[in-house]
Order: C-alpha cells, then sequence, then structure tokens
C-alpha cells in the first residue's frame, strides 16, 4: 500500500510547492487535480486553488507536471479529473492526459441525482432511470475509450451522485472489462450517503475496487428545525481522527479483503494549517496502517 495527496486539499500550494513539501514530508504520490475552476481572493478547495491544473489548455501542462512530480521522487496515483461521463469529448483528453502522463488511472465524475443541485446548476429533475441507462451507455463507450489508451477510468462513489455507494457503482460497470473501468472506495463520501458494510462492499467490488480515498466526516445539528418541527443536521468534514468513520476499522476491512493499492488523503478539514495537517495525516496513515495488519510501502522517509 502506498499514500498520495489529491491537491483539491492543498489550494495554498503552488505545483511547485506541493510536490516539494509531499516529497520532504515522504509521501509516496500525489494526484493532481484538473478542472477549470473560479477564482477566488484567497485559495480554497473549490475555488482559487493553486494545486489545481486548469483544464483547458491542459495539454500545454503536462510536461510541467510530469518533470516536477518525477524529479520531487513522488509517483502518481491517479488523476483527480472532473470530466462528466457524457462529455466524451473531454473525457477522451483525460484518458490520453492519463496515458501521456503514465498516471494509470483518471476519474470520470457521474451525473448528479435530478434531485440535487450541482455546481451553480439547479437540478435537472430527470429520473434516476434515465440517468443511469445514459451513464452505462456513456461508460460502455468509455471502457473502450481507456482500452485503447492503455488506462482505467474510475466511477467514485460520490453522495447526491447516481453511483453513491458500491452497490450502485457495481450495476452500472458490471460487465465492463475491470482492466479499464474501476471504482474508487471513499471512506468520507459514504459517511454522508451511501454507506455499506466496509469487507461487504470490498468483497462486492471484486476486481472493480481499483483506488481508494480516505476523508472523515461528521453530522451536526444545525439549530434549526424543519415544518414538522424535528431538528435538521448537516454534515461537515473533519479531521482523520476526529471524523465518523473509523480509519482503524476501515483499514481492517481493507486488510481482509488484501487490498494492496494507492490510499488518497483527501482532508477538507481546517483544523490545522496546511503542512501540519498533511504530515500528521501521514504519519496516522501510516501507523493506523500498521495496526490493522497491511502491508506498508517503506515510504520515501
Amino acid at each position: 500500500m502506498k499514500f498520495s495527496v489529491f491537491t483539491a486539499s492543498t489550494p495554498e500550494w503552488a505545483p511547485e510547492e506541493a510536490v516539494q513539501h509531499l516529497a520532504e514530508q515522504g509521501w509516496d504520490g500525489i494526484e493532481w487535480r484538473i478542472t477549470d475552476q473560479a477564482d477566488a481572493a484567497e485559495p480554497g478547495f473549490w475555488a482559487g486553488n493553486k494545486a489545481t491544473i486548469p483544464l483547458t489548455g491542459m495539454e500545454d501542462h503536462l510536461d510541467r507536471i510530469a518533470t516536477i512530480t518525477t524529479d520531487a521522487g513522488l509517483e502518481f496515483s491517479g488523476i483527480g479529473g472532473y470530466a462528466r461521463c457524457d462529455n466524451h469529448a473531454d473525457v477522451d483528453r483525460m484518458l490520453a492526459a492519463t496515458a501521456k502522463l503514465g498516471a494509470g488511472k483518471v476519474r470520470v465524475t457521474t451525473p448528479p441525482l435530478g434531485t440535487a443541485a450541482w455546481g451553480n446548476e439547479p437540478a435537472s429533475g430527470t429520473p434516476y432511470p434515465e440517468l443511469f441507462a445514459n451513464a452505462r451507455r456513456d461508460f460502455e463507450w468509455i471502457a473502450e475509450r481507456a482500452a485503447h489508451y492503455g488506462v482505467k477510468a474510475l466511477v467514485e462513489l460520490h453522495h447526491r451522485t447516481i453511483t453513491a455507494s458500491a452497490s450502485s457503482a457495481l450495476r452500472l460497470l458490471d460487465g465492463l472489462d475491470p482492466r479499464h473501468v474501476g471504482v474508487i472506495h471513499d471512506l468520507g463520501n459514504l459517511l454522508i450517503e451511501g454507506q455499506e458494510d466496509y469487507l461487504p462492499a470490498f468483497e462486492l467490488l471484486g476486481d472493480y475496487l481499483a483506488h481508494v480515498h480516505v476523508k472523515n466526516a461528521v453530522w451536526v445539528n444545525s439549530g434549526e428545525t424543519d415544518e414538522s418541527g424535528a431538528a435538521v443536521y448537516r454534515n461537515e468534514w473533519a479531521p482523520l481522527r476526529s471524523g465518523q468513520g473509523s480509519v482503524l476499522e476501515y483499514f481492517k476491512a481493507l486488510a481482509a479483503f488484501g487490498y494492496d493499492g494507492w490510499v488518497t488523503v483527501e482532508d477538507f478539514s481546517t483544523d490545522l494549517p496546511l503542512a501540519q495537517r498533511t504530515a500528521d495525516n501521514l504519519d496516522y496513515l501510516r501507523s493506523t496502517a500498521a495496526l490493522a495488519g497491511l502491508r506498508v510501502a517503506a515510504g520515501r522517509r
């Protein structure tokens, strides 16, 4: 098992700073965020993120990203793409970029639920069966294109999308070649929606379990009530050690399943300064993985 950081969670660092800090801390790899984003007065996870590579003109940045990553001694754990499965032109670009970088895997997003507002767009109102059937056709095409490039397209388990759970992701991909499509299991996202017992979910996915994301979350009472007078809860991101998800139990399930791939951290908590947060996360992940009986790479320190 190796550990990397998704650069959505390192918004204050320019790419050269990100690889320097992560390499010095002893991380094995990095997962670059590639998307067009809004500007912001201050760097943020989703806007003004300095460690994000723009999708527009992406191809002009690939040589630079490859050079600074390898020069720092880091590996690519994959690419954190945002191209949606029905945008075939950008999906194909992301697959080609992943092949050129030698990154092996790239996330391809699935549609939000018809009841979910997403980004700056209102809820579409499209029924789930229609969204799902269209996405299945998209992924049949994506699997062929991924095979053409010799890479793997990944579906992330993400709340408020058509693939919030392992079960739904398996339905989407079942029968497609697991050498070229797979699933990102995500501890934190599943605390919000889609939670299934860890080990059975891994067993269900089988060869489709291709990648793991780790972050944590909590549900808090908002202090508000709905029209019936019942309490309204909201989810918030939390540090790995203090969220509702047990990283130790998660790692024990990965060990029982025999997972030996990448674990990518995307910590969106802000309790600690960024450099302290990433360094502490690596220490915690390595010690917790050892407790769980996982075989961990020797590391760079």
